[in-house]
């Protein structure tokens, strides 16, 4: 059971969260209900969910020196010797040839998603993550792959300003993490390389700049969304309207709620220090909980319900 829960914990589970980026082109295409494209989308995801914790054990067995003098990476199994590394080259492998052979099985184009984003994540792991600038943009890159991957394997058209949005939301989290692991090592000693390259204002400017490219495209994106025609579904709401509220533009209504959100996760890494860890900020935080819920609840409401 010890090894069990240390190969769990090198998987990364609060990671796997990251690959419900795959279900964007499906909900914004309006297929969210389409059992057969569903079924797709979902395997694509549990693939980047094997390929990506794969990616954790390789990042781990290279940084056991490195990790150990993190004050919290210290912990991690395998540089805390809880999980032993012939095990951990046995899973990484296995995990890679499993997730390969499932995305081909899937869509050749998700297939080649899934083989460049391991390849990007080795040089990351190796090189890429030592370059100041370069590092930030890696990681965006991968949830811009994960958003691909999702609109292959369903053949789903993209608009321009929703790439635009997701580019910009990756960028500013991963410019908050830095920040945020820019404090919590302060006088701890060794860090990594390309976090020396940074200073604590540069990495502001950074996040202030891609926060603010965030809600703008995420913006344009809404009015630039479909006209909404009401078949029906709530067509008697719509009648009764004024005109001044019968409009097209109704993903509009969803921006509040996103720059509530940017806020949130701002106070967040400022005020509290958070934001080294995204994915934990999103499962512990219950203003940042209940504005995704309702943004989620907006979006399937106006994209199914509305349209």
């Amino acid at each position: 059971m010890a090894i069990l829960s240390a190969l769990i914990r090198t998987a990364r589970p609060a990671q796997w969260l990251k690959n419900l980026a795959l279900f964007a082109p499906l909900v914004f295409t309006g297929w969210l209900f389409q059992p057969e494209a569903f079924n797709l989308v979902l395997q694509s995801a549990l693939v980047f969910t094997i390929l990506s914790s794969t990616t954790y054990f390789f990042n781990d067995l290279l940084d056991i020196k490195a990790d150990r003098q993190h004050p919290v990476k210290k912990n991690r199994p395998i540089a805390s010797g809880a999980l032993p590394v012939p095990l951990a080259l046995f899973t990484l492998v296995v995990g890679m040839v499993v997730g390969l052979a499932w995305a081909y099985s899937l869509s050749y184009y998700l297939f080649l998603c899934a083989l460049v984003y391991l390849i990007v994540q080795v040089f990351y792991s190796t090189i890429l993550k030592q370059i100041a600038i370069i590092d930030v943009i890696v990681i965006a890159f991968g949830y811009l792959l994960r958003v691909y991957a999702g609109a292959f394997v369903i053949q789903a058209h993209m608009d321009v300003w929703f790439l635009l949005t997701v580019i910009s939301v990756s960028l500013f989290l991963a410019v908050g993490k830095r920040r945020a692991e820019m404090t919590l090592l302060q006088g701890q000693g060794e860090t990594r390389t390309a976090l020396k390259r940074y200073t604590e204002s540069l990495l502001d400017v950074y996040t202030g700049m891609f926060s603010t490219a965030t809600w703008i495209t995420y913006a344009l994106f809404t009015f630039n969304h479909p006209r909404i025609v009401p078949d029906g579904r709530a067509l008697s709401l719509l009648a009764i309207l004024p005109r001044t509220l019968a409009s097209e533009k109704w993903m509009m209504v969803t921006i509040p709620l996103v720059v509530y959100g940017i806020m949130r996760y701002l106070q967040l890494i400022y005020e509290k220090n958070e934001g080294e860890s995204p994915e934990k900020i999103l499962l512990s935080d219950k203003p940042l909980i209940i504005t995704v819920v309702l943004w989620m609840i907006s979006v399937v409401g106006i994209i199914y319900y509305l349209a």
